[in-house]
This record gives structure tokens, sequence and C-alpha cells, in this order.
């Protein structure tokens, strides 16, 4: 709230660790800030505009904001009939779909059970993956982080209460613009992994296509506003163009200075911080399962994310067959995952077979949690994003 990878952006952990390591946690800190006050800022804008006018605006501003980023830094929009192709479905799936259904979800539930049905998009992306990426394979503590998510879901939502006091119509919304993430991510793994098109360029076309996409439907299941008050205008625009443009920005540099692993952590504040914000701002109630089932669904999504240690063992059982060190191999993973430094001066050889399979599973677990509006799955969250909506 929240990413295939053509082109992943180049890890610079060790800059990260010994430059300016406040920097890097101010931006941390401001992506799980926007990421979980979108929620709150959806339920303000739909008190004066419906839902498909705060899903225009929103994709209008953030938009902006990328047309900006791309004039600054002098890039260009994709060429290709087939890539414009893809992005307008990767456009609709990331963006135009799941932005509309948490805007109308919030007609009917609380900004706080918004955000916490977008925290499934982990769990969503760990089941849709098992059938749609021949290449994942489901491991016995990813599969129980599965069920003990859903699990917690159905405490969020109070089951064992026959699901009281619940709107079924505005929570379903929820919870499928959260499968719709991973649905995205997946057609994005597919056909446009291989591009040579800049993040940069890639994402500003796919925001174009989506804000084209809202333009043509919401004049024709909306009139125009009766009014149009200034905070819930304010609101569309912060969503817009802090949660949807800038954060977009700011989490590119985030994962190339301190790397996927610790910039993936943001997914987890999201809930917390949507929930925190719904309650202290809107008044919304709060039950003790909410809080509850939101944890459980946390840690069955940190469990979905688990990297399998097999692949440790078959780098070490590799390199002793080709006569390498185990140090040798793991400098190898540094150098393609960005986690370890080579060693200053050391020669790094071809990683092994073995290290090059467990490296291609923790990319394509990496690529199931991906900030929502994002084009393309960034390396390990939802978002998380996942993240908000």
């Amino acid at each position: 709230m929240t990413t295939a990878s053509a082109s992943s952006p180049p890890p610079s952990v060790p800059a990260a660790r010994s430059g300016r390591p406040l920097h890097w946690r101010v931006r941390f800190a401001f992506l799980a800030l926007t990421w979980g006050f979108s929620f709150l800022f959806m339920k303000v804008g739909t008190e004066s505009f419906a839902p498909f006018q705060v899903t225009l605006g929103r994709l209008v501003f953030g938009t902006a904001v990328l047309a900006v980023a791309m004039a600054v830094k002098r890039e260009r929009l994709p060429r290709g009939a087939r890539t414009w192709g893809h992005l307008a479905v990767a456009g609709f799936f990331l963006n135009a779909l799941p932005f509309s259904l948490f805007a109308y979800s919030e007609l009917t539930i609380p900004s706080t059970l918004a955000g916490i049905c977008n925290a499934t998009s982990p769990l969503w992306g760990m089941a849709l993956s098992l059938v749609a990426l021949s290449e994942d394979r489901p491991t016995r503590v990813r599969v129980a982080g599965l069920g003990l998510g859903f699990l917690g879901v159905l405490t969020v939502l109070g089951a064992w209460q026959g699901f009281h006091g619940l709107d079924a119509g505005g929570t379903a919304m929820a919870l499928l613009a959260s499968l719709s993430y991973p649905v995205g991510w997946i057609y994005v793994r597919r056909t446009l992994a291989g591009s040579t098109e800049s993040h940069l360029s890639l994402t500003g076309g796919q925001l174009l296509l989506a804000t084209a996409q809202l333009a043509v439907v919401t004049p024709l299941f909306t009139g125009a506003p009766d009014h149009w008050d200034v905070v819930p205008l304010l609101a569309i625009a912060a969503l817009g163009a802090l949660g949807t443009g800038f954060a977009m920005l700011v989490q590119y540099g985030l994962v190339a200075e301190v790397g996927p692993t610790t910039a993936q952590m943001v997914t987890y504040f999201v809930p917390i911080i949507a929930t925190t914000a719904g309650v202290a701002l809107l008044d919304e109630h709060l039950t003790w399962s909410t809080p509850v089932g939101a944890v459980i669904v946390l840690a069955g999504a940190a469990l979905t994310q688990a990297r399998p240690r097999s692949g440790g063992r078959s780098a070490r059982a590799t390199a002793g067959r080709r006569g390498r060190t185990v140090p040798d191999v793991e400098r190898g993973a540094g150098q393609a995952g960005g986690d370890v430094e080579p060693e200053p001066g050391r020669t790094v050889r071809a990683p092994a077979s073995g290290y090059e399979r467990a490296v291609r599973t923790a990319e394509l677990e990496a690529e199931r949690t991906v900030r929502p509006g994002s084009w393309a799955p960034r390396p390990e969250p939802s978002g998380g994003g996942a993240g908000p909506a």
C-alpha cells in the first residue's frame, strides 16, 4: 500500500550500510506512513466523490508525478504495440481494478478492515503461484503460512460469530482487490520480464493506461460531483501524488540502497498504520478480533515468503563437486542477489547450476510481494505489496 522483473534496480547494500542509514530509514518510514494512510485517504475521498472519481483522481495525480520524474530524467515512454498491450493488462489488474474495488469497499466497511484485507495479497500470491508458476515449489513452512494467514482472515472477520456486523459485499470487494494484485504480478512475470525498458518508463506507461481506462469508465457510471469539498479533494491529491506517484520513486531507491529483504519489511507496517489511523482519526470501532487476526495474517504472510534452506545445501554440495570453496559460491550469491559483497580484488567465478536454481527460487518468492501500483514485481514484498491499495 505494497514487485519477473525486467530490470531490477542494482543493489548497493554496502553503500547503504556504511553511507547514510538515517536517510533510508526516513524513506522507509515515509513509505509505511503513506501506504498506511492510503486507506484513510480513500475513506475521506468517498465522502464527497464517487469511488470511480476517487480512483480517477488518484491515478491522474500519480501519473502527473511520474511524468515530471520522467521529464527530469529524460526518460521516454515504452515503444512497441505488444509492450503497450501488456501494460494495459497490467494497469488494469495492478491499478484500475484494485484501486476501484478498495474505494467501493470503503463505502460500507471501515478503512481498518480494508487495510487488513490488503495484507492478504502475499497469501493470494502464494496460492496462485503454486498453480501459475511451474518453477515455484511449495514447502511445508510456506503451506503452513498460507493456512495460518487465512485463519487470521477468518479471525478478523469474526467467523465464529457468523460474520456478524460486517458488510459481506464490501469485505468481498476488499479481498478481491487484494487478489487482483498477484494476478497482475504473475501476468507481468510472464509477459514483461524480458523488457529492456526502465522501471520508470514502464510504470509511467502503466499508470497512463490505467488512467485512460478510468477516464472512459467513470463518466459512464457517475455524474458530476454536486460539490467539491476541499478536504476530500486534498485527500485524493495526497492519495495519488504521495501514495501512488512519489512513493513508487522512493520505493525503487530504497530497494537499490538497502536491498530487497529490508525494503520489503515496510509491507508489515501498512495494516498497523492503517488500523491506527482509522481508529485515531476516523473514530472507527475496533474489536479484539481485528488486531489479533491482523497479527495472524501478517505472521502467515511472513511464512509464505520464507526462503527454502535447501538452496544453501545445494550450493555447498555443488561447490564441493566443482572444486570451489563455499565462500566462493556465497560471494557469487552476494553478487547475484545483492546481500553479500564480494571480497575486494577476488575474482568470482560463474555460479554452479545448483546455486543458480537456488537463486531462481529466491527470485520467484521475491516477486510475489509487491507494493501495489508498481508495474513489475520488485525483489524481496503488497504487497506486501504487498502494500496498500
